[in-house]
């Protein structure tokens, strides 16, 4: 308890008391780049996405959407277990028992749809090893023409099965570093997109990494109520400066 306690003080050390009605500067105290120093520091390497091949990377892209991690590994397993993990095995299969074998990752009648949609297309486009032959731009644009498949779901994949600069746009990314004052929060995805790709050095490790730090720390420190006396970014963040001011 005391080391926490001293490790609050060491995060939070130096940062003015908040006053009422206090408004988050628009001009940030950090940039991109210094917050993955520091985001790298606090949580480490984070090893995602985790996968045993690029085709369970996508649909496992496919399947996170709007669902804990956990749930969508159980989904997998289940897929694993009925040996039905590829996209010939999931078109073929009976709709009701795809469904069924994605129930744990929650809305599984839409996302069955979805995952046979991508499974088709990946079939008519002649597998992953040839998709690994096209270009950036134009998989994305062909991505992002499959059902169910939006701009997140397309990075993710773009990412981590393919192994591809870009860089991921969430709803944490927009969380924290609105909180940071870096972004206003309200810009659309490409926007953002370009904004971190052009602030970071075009590296598929580093983008990789990145994202997948910013979700670590989105769930366990910068939540929707945030743990600011256990963040790393405290001294850098004017949000947090208003929130502990108003928690005290």
């Amino acid at each position: 308890m005391r080391g926490a306690a001293t490790a609050r003080k060491k995060y939070t050390a130096g940062r003015r008391k908040a006053k009422a009605g206090d408004r988050l500067p628009r001009q940030a105290c950090i940039d991109i780049p210094a917050v993955y120093r520091k985001l790298f520091a606090a949580h480490g390497k984070q090893h995602w996405w985790p996968g045993d091949s690029a085709f369970e990377i996508m649909a496992g892209a496919v399947l996170t959407q709007n669902t804990a991690w956990t749930n969508v590994a159980r989904a997998i397993a289940n897929l694993k277990q009925a040996k039905v993990l590829s996209p010939e095995a999931i078109v073929g299969a009976q709709p009701k028992r795809l469904a069924a074998w994605l129930r744990p990752s929650g809305y599984f009648n839409i996302k069955a749809q979805r995952l046979r949609a991508m499974c088709r297309w990946l079939i008519e486009r002649g597998g992953v090893k040839k998709l690994k032959k096209i270009p950036t731009s134009e998989l994305r644009h062909a991505l992002l023409a499959v059902h169910g498949i939006g701009p997140e779901t397309a990075d993710d994949i773009l990412l981590y099965a393919f192994q591809r600069p870009v860089f991921v746009i969430d709803a944490y990314t927009r969380r924290i570093f609105t909180r940071l004052g870096l972004i206003e929060g309200s810009e659309n995805y490409e926007t953002l997109r370009h904004l971190f790709e052009n602030a970071l050095e075009t590296d598929v490790a580093m983008f990789n990494e990145y994202h997948a730090l910013i979700v670590a720390h989105g769930k366990n420190i910068c939540r929707k109520r945030p743990m600011c006396g256990s963040c790393r970014l405290a001294d850098d963040c004017p949000y947090s400066a208003v929130f502990m001011h108003a928690s005290n």
